[in-house]
């Protein structure tokens, strides 16, 4: 032990230059002493000159023993290495591959050839030996990391060194299991509840009420124990559930099949119950879990309910269900509220933005129109909030109409304007949309999206602003219209009431949102137009504003000559890359669209300008288009949706909804064959 440590010094010593200096400078100076030793005593300088030679010889053979056994250290050092790096290619647990240019297998080590089992696999090519591991290969020879794959029934991490044609492969199955079964016993919560359980049963007698409350309590049991969950009923329409994600998984895969068998089965008994459910998980925190979960039963209810929202905090949401139209609610209690609720924001604001969606409708221009009125009849200013360029016709007439209102044209201004004159104090309220995206003035909203008020029929989609002070989103109703219209039976009747063009204006917003009351109206569809009529509002106006000029029908039915179909049911328009169509031009040509006998939802896809091509999709009520849309960044409802995509040619726009539709056929087709 004691030669190997000096053999360990010694080498540090013969390679530093500076010790090798100073060795030579003791021996210069011995020289020069035994040199003066002679000088003045010969017998001295003898003496001094035989103890250097005897010195020197010392250490040379010093040196030289210490040499050879360096030499030998590091030789044998080298050999034991280049030893334990081949034992370590055959018999440490990483399998190892070296491939040549046409992928023939060159060289194994032991450890791969027991996955390899018995074969002789050295010159064949790897897509002989194994289809999997040669397409492992190909899929990740690019890869500059390791890479997780599967492989027969366990799971490795990948590693391809494409330069030296090298393929490592680890076995991590014994963690990978672990980390799945942490996974699969994370806690997920979620909410139950019966969307329209007051209405139903407000006129049900109590054993009636007793019955259904049973029936519907006992298939909601029988599923939480088809799956292994907690189920505890916590008020008379709602249920607070408990399981673990490995339970979420199956359930996810069942697609919710209860909300199927509780609508069904309660509308055989003409009492039609539907149910929405939040879900969440991905928190360690309960509290957190809790919240997001009632958040995401929110926002299926916002959707319209019957449907089941899943979420993590930071993941996108999962939508199952909706494959109805919302139910319209028979009370009107929340109106009222919301009326309150309204006019108390509007008196704690010194001024008030109103703002519909990009490339403004009558619904929208409408609605602004109606929220000036209200803020006037509680003594506020209001600015209504409109960008006119890229406005279709009815919308430019309406606006021509305004002429003779002085006082509602001037509060109509610029986004730029409302954005110099906005402060903190002021209150923005988002008509017809709940996008932040697809505002007409999304630097204000930026600026006042803590003081934001939302008022909707659309669907709610997952992007939303964070902090609204109030939100009324109502998708059973025909139109944000009829939503303010209900307000006004709550305001002041001392104040000036809604003038004709306004009314005319509301009235417009509704007739064409339900193509003139064919489509998605209630009987508080009829009593807001009603009421609208009753103050003033002009249809033969309407008429004016609702004509289509010639290039507007000859584009219509041009696009409707481009017809295409997939699976039959579904029709696909597509206009010409070079050329921007008019959006409400494509609306009509979807409309048009479902008249013609076989077709369940139609889709137009148009450019809308030089960076903008958009898409207009209707369905006859079996195909929610609204999930549709909302994979291409869209939205609307379950029979009327759209989007808007930048950066991409009319045929990118078109190949992408192609495969989604398609995939939705196989889909369907896969769930039929299971049935």
């Amino acid at each position: 032990m004691k030669k190997l440590r000096l053999a360990e010094r010694i080498p540090v010593f013969m390679r530093n230059p500076r010790l090798r200096l100073l060795a030579i400078y003791i021996i210069l100076l011995s020289l020069v002493g035994a040199g003066v030793a002679f000088y003045y005593n010969w017998v001295l300088g003898v003496v001094l000159l035989v103890l250097l030679i005897l010195g020197s010889i010392f250490i040379s053979d010093t040196f030289h023993r210490v040499n050879e056994e360096t030499t030998k250290y590091i030789s044998d050092l080298s050999f034991r290495i280049k030893r334990s790096e081949q034992d370590s290619l055959l018999r440490m647990p990483l399998g190892i591959l070296i491939y040549g240019d046409e992928d023939q297998v060159q060289w194994v080590n032991p450890y791969m050839q027991g996955y390899l089992s018995d074969k002789d696999v050295l010159g064949k090519k790897l897509v002989d030996v194994d289809k999997d591991l040669a397409k492992m290969l190909a899929d990740h020879r690019d890869e500059k990391g390791t890479v997780p794959v599967v492989w027969g029934d366990r799971r490795f991490t990948l590693l391809v060194e494409q330069d030296s044609h090298v393929l490592y492969l680890m076995d991590i199955t014994k963690y990978a299991k672990i980390e799945e079964a942490y996974d699969n016993s994370q806690v997920v919560i979620g909410q139950v509840f019966l969307d329209n359980y007051d209405e139903v049963t407000q006129s049900m007698a109590d054993s009636d009420v007793s019955s259904l409350s049973s029936f519907v309590t006992n298939q909601i049991s029988s599923w939480a124990q088809e799956f292994g969950m907690y189920l505890k009923r916590v008020d008379d329409d709602h249920f607070f559930v408990l399981m673990y994600a490995e339970v979420l998984q199956k359930v996810e895969a069942d697609n919710f099949k209860l909300l199927d068998t509780i609508r069904e089965a309660t509308s055989k008994q003409n009492f039609p119950i539907t149910l929405s459910i939040g879900i969440a998980y991905g928190d360690q925190d309960l509290n957190n879990l809790a919240d997001l979960s009632q958040s995401n039963l929110d926002l299926a209810l916002g959707r319209g309910g019957d449907q089941v929202v899943v979420k993590s905090p930071d993941g996108q949401a999962r939508f199952y269900g909706g494959k109805t139209n919302p139910m319209e609610k028979r009370t009107r209690v929340r109106a009222r509220m919301i009326s309150q609720a309204v006019t108390e924001l509007m008196s704690q604001a010194d001024q008030i933005f109103v703002m519909g969606h990009q490339q403004s409708d009558m619904d929208s221009l409408g609605a602004c129109l109606g929220i000036r009125r209200i803020a006037q009849m509680n003594n506020r200013q209001c600015w209504i909030v409109l960008d006119q360029d890229n406005l279709h016709s009815d919308v430019r007439r309406l606006l021509t109409s305004l002429e003779d209102y002085p006082s509602i044209k001037e509060s109509i201004i610029t986004p730029e304007a409302a954005l110099e004159n906005a402060n903190s104090q002021s209150l923005l309220i988002m008509v017809d949309h709940s996008k932040p995206s697809l505002t007409t003035a999304p630097e204000l909203y930026k600026k006042l999206e803590n003081r934001v008020m939302i008022i909707d029929h659309h669907r709610r989609g997952t992007e939303f602003p964070e902090n609204p002070v109030l939100v009324y989103i109502e998708p059973y109703a025909s139109s944000t219209c009829e939503l303010i219209t209900e307000m006004f039976e709550y305001q002041s009747k001392d104040s000036e009431p809604i003038n004709e063009i306004e009314a005319t204006g509301m009235l417009a917003g509704i007739e064409i949102d339900t193509k003139s009351f064919t489509t998605k109206t209630g009987t508080r569809t009829f009593d807001a137009a009603s009421y609208l009529r009753s103050v003033g509002a002009d249809e033969n106006l309407i008429r004016h504003f609702m004509k289509e000029n010639v290039d507007s029908y000859l584009q219509r039915n041009h696009l409707i000559e481009s017809v295409e179909f997939i699976n039959k049911n579904l029709a696909v328009c597509v206009g010409e890359d070079d050329r921007d169509y008019d959006p409400v031009t494509a609306a009509q040509a979807a409309d048009s669209l479902l008249s013609i006998s076989g077709i369940e939802a139609s889709f137009v896809i148009t450019r809308r300008s030089k960076k903008q091509v958009g898409i207009s999709a209707r369905s006859a009520g079996d195909v929610n288009v609204q999930l549709i849309m909302e994979q291409m960044g869209g939205g609307g409802h379950l029979g009327s949706a759209a989007t808007q995509i930048e950066g991409q040619s009319v045929s990118e726009v078109k190949a992408t909804l192609t495969e989604i539709l398609e995939k939705k056929n196989d889909t369907e087709n896969e769930d039929d064959e299971k049935e």
